[in-house]
C-alpha cells in the first residue's frame, strides 16, 4: 500500500522521493509506505492553499455548506475504505471504529456545514455621533494543521471541517504513523472542493516544522504533546501566527461514597480502556472516597481483567509508545502495587494488558505524567478538599469527572475542577455542538461547536 500527499488537487509523492515505512501495530510488520515530505513539499502545499484562498474565502456560507455536506455523504459512501485505512494504521477493532468513530466524524462534518451559515455577530450601531459601526467575521487565511495518531480521521475532521466552513484553506499534516485515512479524506473531498482548499502533506516532525515556518501560513492548529505545543507556539511567535493547541490530558475522576460502585466501575473501565487508553480525556486517575475505596478497587480491577487486548481494544500505536507505557510501570515506586494487568500482552504487535495501579502518591511520575495507554491509577481521598487538591494537582487540565448522587456536591465539583470539560455520572462523550478544549498545559482554543468555528475567524471593525 502506498500513501501519497495531496497537493493542489493532485496525489503526489514527496518531491525528494523519500518515504517512511508504515507499520501494522497488530503485528509489527510493514504494511506500506508514505511520503517523507520536506520543505519543498510544504512550500508547494502552502502555495496551493494560498492560491485557493483568494477564491474560497469569497464563497458564500451556503456554498461551503453544500461542499461539506457532499463530503459527509462521500465519507458514508466510502465507509469500507475509511475503515480499512484507519484500522490498518491503528490496529483498532474494525467494528468499534465503524460503529463509534466514523459516524461521529461524519456528524462533525455535517455540524460545521450548518454552523457555516450561523455565525453570530453584533448588530450595527452608532457608538459615536454621526457614524455607524459594524463587525465583519472573516477567515484567517492558510491554516497549517497537525493531528495525532490516536484518532487520525476524527482529529483530521475536527480541524479541517471548521477551518473550511469559515472560508480558510488548509494544509494538514497527519501523524507519521497514521496518514492513510487523512490522505483518503483529502481524495474524497477533492471531488467537492476546488484544488488547493484541502492539502495533505505526510511526514515527520521536520515536516511539521517546515509548515509552521512557512510564511503563507497564518494559523497553526495542533493536537499533540505538550512538547510539540511548546515548540510550535515558540516557532509561530516569530511570525506572529495564530496558534490553537490541544495538548492532551491526565483526567481525574472523583468517586464519592454515595456512587453505585459496580455501575461506576464498569462505566469508567469501558471508557478508560477504549482505544487502549490512547485518549486525552480517558479517566486515568480515579480518586475514591476512603469509605468505598477498597470496594471500588476490587470492582474496577475485576472490570480491567475482563478487558482483553485485541478483542476489546487495539494495540498501542507504535513501539515507542509501548515502551513508554512499560517504562512508567517499571519505574513505579516500591510502595505502588499493580492489582490487574501490568504487562505486555503475550501476542504479536504492540498490545498491553488493561492495568490498574494503586498505592501511588501525588508526586509520582505515573500520576503527574500522561500515560496514554491502558493504565489507570486509583487513589483514596478523605474529603472534598483533598479530592480537589489531588484532582487539580497536575499541570494538565483537559477533562475531569465526578460520580455522586448529591446534586450540590456535583455542582461544587464542576466549579472547583480546573479543566475544560467536566462530566457528571458519565465520562468521555462528546457532541459536535459543545466545545472541546483544555486549560493549563492542555493548551488553548476549542475544537467542535461554534467556539471551534470562531477560532478560525478574525474580526474586522467597519465604521461608516
Amino acid at each position: 500500500m502506498t500513501v501519497l500527499n495531496h497537493i493542489g488537487g493532485a496525489d503526489v509523492p514527496a518531491a525528494c522521493g523519500a518515504a517512511t515505512r508504515l507499520v501494522d501495530p497488530t503485528s509489527g510488520l510493514t504494511r506500506g509506505t508514505a511520503p517523507l515530505s520536506g520543505t519543498a513539499d510544504a512550500d508547494a502545499a502552502c502555495a496551493a492553499a494560498a492560491a485557493a484562498y483568494d477564491r474560497w474565502s469569497l464563497t458564500t456560507p451556503a456554498q461551503r455548506q453544500r461542499a461539506l455536506l457532499r463530503i459527509a455523504e462521500a465519507m458514508e459512501d466510502h465507509a469500507d475504505a475509511l475503515v480499512a485505512a484507519e484500522t490498518g494504521d491503528t490496529g483498532k477493532p474494525a467494528g468499534l471504529f465503524r460503529a463509534d468513530e466514523l459516524p461521529a466524524a461524519v456528524d462533525t462534518v455535517r455540524y460545521f456545514a450548518g454552523a457555516a451559515r450561523n455565525l453570530p455577530g453584533s448588530a450595527a450601531g452608532e457608538y459615536t455621533e454621526g457614524r455607524t459601526s459594524l463587525l465583519r467575521r472573516e477567515p484567517v487565511g492558510v491554516c497549517a494543521q497537525i493531528t495525532p495518531w490516536n484518532y487520525p480521521l476524527m482529529m483530521a475532521v475536527w480541524k479541517v471541517a471548521p477551518a473550511i466552513a469559515a472560508g480558510n484553506t488548509v494544509v494538514l499534516k497527519p501523524a507519521d504513523t497514521t496518514p492513510s485515512s487523512s490522505a483518503l479524506l483529502a481524495g474524497l473531498a477533492a471531488e467537492h472542493l476546488p484544488p488547493g482548499v484541502l492539502n495533505v502533506v505526510c511526514g515527520d516532525r521536520d515536516t511539521g516544522r517546515a509548515l509552521v515556518h512557512q510564511p503563507a501560513v497564518r494559523m497553526v492548529a495542533v493536537t499533540g504533546s505538550v512538547r510539540a505545543g511548546r515548540e510550535i507556539a515558540a516557532a509561530a511567535a516569530a511570525d506572529l501566527k495564530r496558534v490553537h493547541l490541544e495538548l492532551g490530558g491526565n483526567a481525574p475522576v472523583i468517586v464519592h461514597h454515595d456512587a453505585d460502585i459496580e455501575t461506576t466501575a464498569a462505566e469508567l473501565a469501558a471508557v478508560a480502556y477504549y482505544n487502549a487508553g490512547q485518549d486525552c480525556t480517558a479517566p486515568t486517575r480515579i480518586l475514591v472516597h476512603t469509605a468505598v475505596h477498597d470496594a471500588f478497587l476490587t470492582a474496577f480491577a475485576a472490570q480491567a481483567e475482563k478487558r482483553r487486548p485485541a478483542a476489546d481494544f487495539g494495540p498501542l500505536n507504535n513501539a515507542a509508545q509501548l515502551a513508554s507505557v512499560e517504562g512508567l510501570l517499571e519505574r513505579l515506586p516500591a510502595r505502588a502495587e499493580i492489582v490487574a494487568g501490568g504487562a505486555r500482552a503475550p501476542r504479536p504487535g504492540y498490545y498491553h494488558e488493561a492495568t490498574v495501579v494503586t498505592g501511588v502518591q501525588q508526586d509520582d511520575e505515573i500520576v503527574q505524567q500522561e500515560v496514554f495507554g491502558p493504565v489507570v491509577t486509583v487513589q483514596p481521598f478523605a474529603d472534598e478538599t483533598e479530592a480537589f487538591r489531588l484532582a487539580n494537582g497536575v499541570r494538565l487540565g483537559l477533562a475531569a469527572g465526578v460520580w455522586t448522587t448529591d446534586h450540590d456536591r456535583a455542582m461544587r465539583a464542576t466549579r472547583a475542577l480546573h479543566t475544560g470539560i467536566v462530566w457528571v455520572n458519565t465520562h468521555g462523550t462528546t457532541v459536535s455542538e459543545m466545545p472541546h478544549g483544555g486549560v493549563k498545559h492542555s493548551g488553548y482554543g476549542s475544537d467542535l461547536s461554534l467556539a471551534g468555528l470562531l477560532d478560525y475567524t478574525q474580526v474586522k471593525h467597519v465604521m461608516l
